[in-house]
């Protein structure tokens, strides 16, 4: 269940690598979807006629007190609110018109001690429980779901476990088992659980005279803490919050989590696992009595006690700020010219909550603070010169009390305190002076959009809703408050529109200017930290072996051995047969097709105009997708990043600066964004990619109400056509500076994503220009391109700016124009069509056959392994399983799923303690790659990779097991999406060349999937060639190439 950190919590998800990569940023900050649901959501149309929704009849049950029922105007939603009689869980049952149910429970969990021993207990209740019995049945319900969510992860103080499905039975099935593991988990009784998931010794060493630390959570902690960014987060939370649960950690110090013994962990579960300390939620479209029973059949066995979790509010006790100056895992080279330090200002907000109007205008005043790149606090510190990278996040608010960091990375040892400095005077003049009137009227419409808006993507809204009324529901607030967000937002309104200045200042002066609960954190580089803390666990290992009698030690190896055998034990037939799953005739056989109507741009007959009428709400959604493969050379891949950047954050010649445009996009739209488009074209027949048919695009997407379609139009040809870039000498700099700072960050956290990258460079075209552009060797681009920007800014301006002539010049020849919405927006969209075609697509609309010669691309790079200082390993292996010509089919996909959900997790994350395994598979470009995620191994992870031929050799897959993998495929396939992703999503098919009788046939050879299937899968895996490609450190790297990994070695940090 690989994690990555959200928010302020430890987040659990499937194990599937992330493909990353690039540097290409929106205009403003994206408002996660963690912090959305506090307010909610209606859409902007139906603001003034939206009449109340009827308010469902609350059910009643025997078992349950109702203790209230509430409509919720701005979602139509109904929240009935009640109580257990005999266990005193509180529960929210949500009936909302959408088929995307979730079910969730959350307790809280305070921790005590910095052991971890609340997210290991997340990790472990879901190994087996009283009713399901097999070692670890959120798997097999991965293995065979459809579902659309599921997972579990750990906040400081509490821990969740949602699930969301689309299917009513599948639905209840998760609800089922979710239940049964937290109130009846095999952890509780069973030691090896927690061996498993937390920690347990290992013999090591070529004699058995050494002892190791093993365990998922140690190794995901040990990969945390080697985050320069991770670790001064934690320590910012722990100083601002030395009185409560805060001042340590629940997702787990490596150094602690060995203090953890069975004892203590079977009765924090008793102690904290009980349902007077849970609040469960349902929320969807199902039939809100049914609910009642389904919890009934595992509430009854519990009665009612006294259970004190309450998380206290921490007292504003600083009473002069405070400095920490801490260090972090660095190579020699980062104390070059001063250093690499990092810089942080963090301040603790309220001694309680904010009254919901200032809670509101606090998330304003983040976004005028730091919400774009030429925000206030943001611009200061990047026009500073004094670091590479904006950091902190601004406002955090999902604990107890709400608090605020920013600061900068990549700073000289002598910048520090003029970081913290600049920091505390930009604060201070805003406080005195205010807020321009265009910045405030730019964020309260950027906010109030996402509000009304509220487009979680393809997060399900039902976990939104529940995660944001969890920030009211486990601090004893009014979960359906957190809900609401008219009240506070027309006081707030009322506010502003009396004296907006006069209301920031006093938010600034109270929870700022004046508030002395102040931590500055400071991170140095130590190149000797990593050999130190290895150091350290080696000398704590060895005093433990010493401590130990022979017969202890031997207890060790026993112990150790018979995790070994019950892990590598198949679970039985009767119980796997225990988890409820869906058979095939439950899954829908056709495809879903998205409407799209093709035509011409009005005066741009050379470029394609797609559209599609959809619920909107009244929003219109446009792309313009311009052709780079046509346009560009070689020599300007490097620059691609940066091109998208410089084209939305330089302002407009002769119009606006970039502070005024940034402005007028927040008050006249919900927004612009940037992507780049990068993959092979499908072939007809569809086969494996012949050859290089290359789509790969600049994607301007933008989205208004329909009263502003001809400003969303006319600012995205300002873009387009107009972008200064002249006048950005200096933010062009700051961009580069940023895009190293990080890379740098992610190298050390996201390692597999890059490997992946460089793998894949050397197969197909889309490899390499992804490489290129988003990978290591763009990475290497940009520090060269940092130089030229310093030294040559005429010459690197000219090629930016004749990329862009190349662009337009290919416009109206090539262009697609893309736009969904209702009736009413796309009449709208229409309307103002031309005036953007004029500018955008006023070029020559012949274009050539022969687009730009980019094969040298393919030539440029070799794998092997990658230094960075880090305790873990990425670990990626992988090569091309079909050649160009050859035909894969949809059941690959099947067998893909099943070797990531089984062989893998067993085999890499199970017995080899990684936090995550998994393998891709690209059907047009035949590209297979494995990969691992915090890895404590190397050599014995590319071994398992070479190992999983046989394995699958050998398999003998069993007619319910191959069910399930379908099942779950066929969920893949399915997931919900709202209006605008179907648009992007039609969009991209009509790009690429899917067809709806290519995902058809897809979908056919998933539901006719076979063992045979497996078998030639297996077969093709034998044949594979594959090449290792690896982030790690550099004794690691060195150990593995003692044993004959010979991995040519790339010092990268």
């Amino acid at each position: 269940r690989a994690t990555a950190a959200v928010s302020s919590g430890v987040w659990r998800a499937a194990p599937v690598a992330v493909i990353g990569g690039g540097f290409l940023a929106t205009s403003s900050r994206a408002w996660r979807s963690l912090r959305q649901p506090r307010w909610g959501f209606r859409p902007l149309s139906a603001a003034a006629t939206m009449a109340a929704p009827t308010k469902p009849k609350a059910p009643e049950h025997p078992a349950f007190s109702l203790l209230r029922s509430e409509t919720i105007e701005e979602y139509g939603a109904t929240c009935h609110v009640y109580e257990h009689i005999a266990s005193k869980a509180q529960v929210l049952s949500v009936i909302a018109d959408d088929d995307n149910k979730v079910f969730g429970v959350t307790f809280r969990t305070p921790p005590r001690d910095s052991t971890g021993l609340p997210h290991i207990l997340e990790h472990s209740v879901l190994c087996g429980s009283r009713q399901y019995p097999t070692k670890e049945p959120f798997v097999e319900l991965l293995k065979g779901s459809l579902q659309t969510f599921l997972n579990a992860f750990t906040y400081p103080d509490r821990t969740c476990y949602p699930v969301a499905s689309q299917n009513l039975e599948d639905f209840r099935n998760l609800a089922r088992v979710y239940l049964d593991a937290v109130f009846h988990p095999r952890a509780a009784t069973d030691p090896t659980v927690l061996q498993q998931e937390g920690w347990h010794y290992e013999i090591a060493g070529d004699d058995g005279n050494k002892l190791e630390y093993s365990g998922v959570v140690y190794n995901e902690m040990k990969g945390v803490y080697s985050s320069p960014d991770a670790l001064m987060a934690r320590s910012a939370q722990q100083e601002l919050f030395p009185d409560n649960a805060y001042s340590v950690d629940s997702g787990g110090d490596p150094g602690a989590i060995p203090d953890l013994d069975f004892e203590q962990f079977a009765a924090f579960h008793g102690e904290f696992y009980h349902p007077a300390n849970a609040r469960i939620f349902f929320y969807g479209d199902d039939d809100p009595s049914a609910r009642l029973d389904l919890l009934e059949e595992y509430l009854a066995d519990f009665t009612a006690r006294d259970v004190d979790t309450a998380v206290k509010a921490q007292p504003l006790s600083i009473a002069t700020p405070k400095k920490v100056t801490l260090p972090f895992p660095a190579s020699a080279s980062d104390d070059d010219e001063g250093g690499q330090h990092m810089v942080s200002v963090n301040w603790l907000l309220d001694a309680e909550a904010p009254e919901p109007v200032d809670e509101l205008g606090l998330a304003v005043l983040d976004h005028l603070l730091l919400g774009t790149s030429t925000s206030v606090l943001r611009k200061a510190l990047t026009d500073s010169g004094l670091g590479e990278s904006v950091i902190g996040g601004g406002l955090q608010d999902e604990l107890r009390q709400p608090t605020f960091a920013v600061g900068l990375k990549g700073v000289a040892k002598d910048d520090v305190e003029k970081v913290e400095a600049l920091v505390e005077a930009t604060i201070a003049n805003l406080a005195r002076d205010g807020f321009e009137a265009d910045d405030v009227e730019a964020s309260l419409n950027t906010v109030e959009f996402q509000l009304r808006e509220f487009n979680t993507g393809s997060f399900p809204k039902g976990l939104s809703f529940m995660l944001g009324m969890m920030r009211n529901w486990i601090y004893e607030r009014d979960p359906v408050d957190a809900l609401r967000f008219e009240a506070p937002l027309a006081a707030l309104k009322d506010a502003l529109d009396n004296d907006a200045n006069a209301y920031f200042r006093s938010l600034l002066e109270l929870r700022f200017v004046k508030n002395t609960h102040r931590v500055t954190v400071e991170m140095k580089p130590d190149a000797t930290l990593e050999a130190s803390e290895k150091a350290d666990e080696e000398a704590r290992l060895a005093a433990a072996r010493d401590e130990m009698t022979p017969a202890q030690l031997d207890a060790v190896a026993a112990t150790a051995a018979a995790l070994k055998e019950k892990q590598t034990t198949p679970d039985t037939a009767e119980d796997l047969a225990t988890i409820p799953s869906l058979g095939l005739d439950d899954l829908e056989k056709k495809v879903k097709s998205i409407p799209k109507d093709v035509g011409t741009v009005p005066g741009a007959p050379g470029a394609t105009l797609l559209s599609r009428e959809l619920p909107t709400a009244g929003i219109v959604y446009a792309d313009v997708a311009l052709d780079l493969r046509g346009a560009l050379d070689a020599e300007d891949l490097p620059l691609v990043p940066l091109f998208g950047r410089m084209l939305q954050e330089t302002g407009v010649s002769n119009k606006y600066d970039a502070t005024q445009f940034t402005r007028r996009v927040g008050a006249r739209t919900g927004g612009l964004q940037g992507t780049i488009m990068n993959t092979l074209k499908r072939p007809l027949d569809g086969g494996v990619a012949t050859g290089d048919d290359l789509v790969y695009r600049f994607i301007l997407r933008g989205k208004a109400t329909r009263e502003r379609a001809s400003d969303l139009f006319d600012l995205m040809a300002d873009v387009l056509v107009d972008a200064d870039f002249a006048s950005a000498e200096q933010r062009c700099t700051e961009m580069l500076k940023e895009a190293k700072a990080r890379y740098e960050s992610s190298f050390r956290t996201s390692g597999q994503s890059y490997a992946t990258l460089r793998i894949s460079s050397g197969l197909n075209l889309a490899g390499a220009v992804s490489e290129a552009t988003a990978g290591v060797t763009h990475y290497q681009s940009v520090l060269r391109l940092l130089e030229r920007a310093k030294n040559d800014w005429p010459g690197l301006l000219k090629q930016l700016e004749a990329m862009r002539s190349k662009v337009l010049a290919n416009a109206a020849s090539s262009a697609v124009i893309n736009l969904t919405g209702d009736a009413g927006a796309l009449d709208a969209a229409n309307a103002a069509l031309p005036a953007l075609a004029a500018r955008v697509l006023a070029g020559d609309a012949s274009s050539s056959d022969h687009p730009p010669d980019w094969s040298g691309l393919k030539k440029v790079v070799a794998p092997g392994a990658f230094v960075v200082p880090t305790q873990v390993n990425y670990v990626a292996a992988g090569g091309s399983l079909y050649a160009p010509g050859e035909f894969p089919t949809g059941a690959d996909s099947v067998v893909k799923r099943f070797l990531s959900l089984d062989y893998l997790w067993n085999r890499v994350r199970v017995q080899g303690g990684a936090y995550g395994g998994s393998c891709q598979f690209n059907p047009v470009s035949g590209t297979f790659v494995f990969s691992s995620y915090r890895d404590p191994n190397l050599e014995d992870t590319l071994t398992a990779y070479s190992e999983a031929a046989a394995w699958m050799k050998a398999l003998d897959v069993e007619p319910a097991e191959l069910t399930k993998a379908v099942v779950a495929a066929i969920g893949d396939l399915d997931g919900p999406s709202t209006p605008d992703q179907k648009g992007s999503k039609s969009l991209r098919h009509f790009l690429d060349g899917t067809t709806d009788e290519a995902r058809q046939k897809h979908r056919d050879e998933v539901l006719a999937a076979t063992p045979a299937d497996f078998r030639r899968f297996a077969d093709r895996l034998a044949a594979l060639k594959t090449t290792p490609a690896v982030f790690a450190s550099a004794a690691a790297v060195e150990a593995a190439n003692a044993k004959g990994a010979n991995l040519a070695v790339t010092k990268l940090l």
